[in-house]
């Protein structure tokens, strides 16, 4: 049988949160689009160059081994995971 107590506890802190937020809301009113629209430039460019920096480094490392997509496929991977990280911290600093 579970606690009820504790199950309210539990639903507590999203409810804190959201009440939060609307009243963050009702004070400072709706983000102005240009914000939003330089957020989504900023998080797209977090994304986009740790890949190309990615994909040039890993084709200039299979070059020199001699070819194959080694290098140019890890580093690729490498790009997007770093630029997803980047782009995480951007958005928890929005918030």
């Amino acid at each position: 049988m579970t606690d009820p107590s504790h199950n309210g506890h539990r639903m507590a802190e999203p409810i804190r949160r959201r009440r939060e937020r609307r009243e963050r809301w009702a004070r400072e009113g709706e983000r102005p689009v240009g914000r939003n629209l330089a957020l989504i430039g900023a998080l797209g460019w977090l994304v986009v160059a740790p890949t190309l920096a990615g994909l040039f480094a890993g084709r200039w490392l299979d070059g020199l081994a001699g070819g194959g997509i080694f290098w140019t496929a890890s580093l690729i991977f490498a790009g997007v995971a770093v630029g997803g990280w980047l782009a995480w911290k951007r958005i928890e600093q929005e918030r």
